[in-house]
């Protein structure tokens, strides 16, 4: 479900700040996973911060209209399988 037009787009005002106050070259950290992309974000690199560490994202043109969060992953994927899948790999792989 999309925010209504009457209250527009959600961006933090803290980020807002700080876009104003770095310069371009500058990457800037924030915690504000909900926040729009903005087009005043174009071509700068921004922190998000995905519950453990900072994930540099380089703001696209394509990418206005969508969150922050959305390009920071919060979980890590490993591999499906178990002992089966991990055999079926070895097996697969050249001996030397």
């Amino acid at each position: 479900m999309t925010r209504s037009l009457k209250k527009g787009p959600y961006l933090d005002k803290k980020l807002l700040k700080k876009l104003g106050r770095t310069d371009a070259g500058a990457v800037i950290k924030t915690w504000a996973r909900a926040s729009q992309i903005s087009p005043e974000m174009v071509g700068r690199k921004i922190a998000v911060h995905n519950g453990k560490d900072f994930v540099e994202v380089l703001i696209r043109e394509e990418m206005v209209g969508h969150r922050l969060g959305e390009f920071s992953p919060t979980r890590k994927f490993v591999r499906h399988g178990g002992k089966i899948q991990r055999a079926v790999e070895k097996s697969q792989q050249p001996t030397k």
